[in-house]
């Protein structure tokens, strides 16, 4: 495997150390199921699909697309597949079928591994794929051009595949979520996965005995990189396939969580619950369930102030970073800091972050611009396409896209995504503003402020309202709700309706816009 201590190197390692222990549980809830594997287990079948991977032919620096639902058998993909040298190519569950075939083309993979609720997105586009020349499936009924992943791992040793690997080699090409047009693919390499695991350990303080709750979706680098604290210092982690308040709660209880990495919506749904009277804190064991943190979007300070009503010894964490920073870390709140929530925080442990003007130049305190950081975890660059790469990587900076601000203690808060910036009468208004606002009112569930399109002054200010179920709101009481706002903040337009997020919990606000304004991303460009 080569001196490098790469993810693929601290899994052999765990499993050295390890080996009896259990690494992983899965839970399935709705099928009322339930498995675990050791960290040698982990790790045999780890170097099981390497094997069977190189003996297709696959070597280092060709690729291999990953495109599956939350399992054990995700993360034992995803680790053979960087363990041959391969750039692992995780697809977004949601795409289409013509997603994948413009991911596929981007990417020219040579193989593919799928799950089985993919098979008629694969079918319909197979024939435009012609660089896969091998497929993998996890199933049970298996396409006639697919080999069994269950079969190639039997058939294939155990041993670890001799490649070296170094910091500097490419192991990841992560396409963007797509929220704002069409997905990007982001390099990353085996230095950007070591950053991640380093800073989150850092942050969070994970030690052998922590559980790590899983619920994100692990084609994100979201989740994933939160679980690479745990997976350096050998701690296990529970799979949870689904979303439903109970089934987190129940996780928590029975596995005796520690650690849960939650999404606005998520936290929102367990307190509804829990205000309802529906579910009840003390019908499970809590006690140990030591941190919830949220990132991947703004935080309404709201929903935190509620959350710490139940939970009130409990450590409370944001955590701000995307894809091209190798997820989230590259600035966070720290666990030491809830009293300034709403904020996203400091520069993330091992990163410097600056709040810059369209020249590049750090403004003043206070003022807004484009948040900018540096650190190990900053992408290669855009796979193929040297001007987006240009435009995002400056002197070693990443630029964002995000419009900030600092106070005096060096804290930042998030104002918005450049392009989300409404724009009214020359006013620059920021909807997170306005959203956490609206969120402090009792019968919003979630909301969405967006620009809408007028003659006199540009832009003005719409809002999408989606009411907790069983309470009433009129377009009248969040106008008089609305007037402790400046007076050009204030919404103009009030829509109800569902807020559509992505899986990664960020407002899908193309939609938004394409629904109520009649118009999509083009009009934001």
């Amino acid at each position: 495997m080569g001196s490098c201590i790469h993810i693929g190197e601290m899994l052999a390692r765990n499993a050295r150390m390890y080996p009896n222990d259990i690494a992983l549980i899965e839970r399935a809830p709705a099928e009322n199921k339930r498995k675990a594997i050791t960290w040698r287990q982990f790790d045999e079948a780890a170097n099981r699909f390497a094997n069977a991977l190189m003996k297709k032919g696959i070597k280092k620096g060709d690729k291999v697309v990953h495109l599956m639902m939350n399992s054990i058998d995700w993360l034992i993909a995803y680790f053979g597949i960087v363990r041959t040298g391969a750039w692992a190519v995780p697809l977004n569950f949601r795409f289409t079928s013509d997603d994948i075939k413009y991911c596929v083309g981007v990417a020219e993979p040579k193989a593919m591994i799928f799950g089985e609720e993919f098979i008629d997105r694969i079918d319909a586009v197979k024939g435009e794929m012609p660089s896969i020349k091998h497929y993998f499936f996890v199933g049970k009924e298996t396409p006639a051009y697919a080999e069994l992943f269950e079969v190639a791992l039997e058939a294939s040793s155990s041993a670890a595949p001799r490649v070296e690997i170094t910091y500097e080699d490419p192991c990841g090409l992560y396409f963007t979520s797509g929220t704002t047009g069409t997905p990007k693919p982001i390099l990353l390499t085996h230095r950007n996965m070591v950053c991640a695991c380093i800073t989150e350990n850092a942050h969070h303080h994970q030690t052998k005995q922590d559980n790590f709750i899983l619920i994100p979706p692990l084609y994100h680098t979201g989740a994933k990189m939160h679980w690479f604290g745990s997976l350096i210092v050998g701690g296990r982690a529970v799979i949870l396939k689904g979303v439903a308040p109970e089934w987190i709660l129940e996780a928590v209880s029975q596995e005796r969580g520690t650690i849960v990495w939650l999404l606005v919506p998520w936290a929102q749904d367990i307190l509804l619950k829990f205000d309802s009277g529906e579910l009840k804190p003390q019908d499970y064991n809590l006690s140990q369930w030591r941190l919830m943190h949220i990132g991947a979007q703004p935080v309404p300070p709201s929903l935190v102030k509620h959350w710490k009503e139940y939970f009130p010894d409990m450590a409370y964490d944001t955590n701000y970073g995307l894809s091209e920073s190798t997820g989230p870390g590259c600035v966070h709140l720290g666990i030491e800091n809830e009293h300034k929530v709403g904020a996203i925080g400091l520069p993330g442990f091992n990163w410097e972050a600056r709040i810059v003007d369209p020249n590049g130049n750090p403004v003043l305190q206070g003022e807004v611009g484009e948040l900018v950081v540096r650190g190990d975890g900053v992408m290669r660059k855009y796979y193929k396409n040297p001007e987006a790469t240009a435009n995002a990587l400056k002197d070693g900076w990443l630029y964002t896209g995000d419009m900030a601000r600092q106070d005096e203690e060096g804290f930042i808060y998030l104002v918005d995504r450049k392009k989300d910036v409404i724009i009214s009468g020359g006013e620059n208004i920021f909807p997170v503003e306005i959203e956490d606002f609206l969120h402090t009112n009792p019968k919003v569930k979630d909301v969405a402020a967006i620009g809408y399109p007028d003659e006199r002054l540009g832009e003005i200010v719409a809002v999408v309202i989606e009411v907790i179920p069983g309470q009433t709101l009129t377009e009248q009481e969040v106008i008089e709700f609305c007037e402790t706002l400046p007076r050009y903040k204030r919404p103009k337009k009030v829509f109800f309706g569902e807020v559509p997020r992505n899986p990664t919990g960020k407002i899908e606000k193309p939609k938004l816009r394409q629904k109520y304004c009649g118009m999509g991303e083009a009009f934001k460009i």
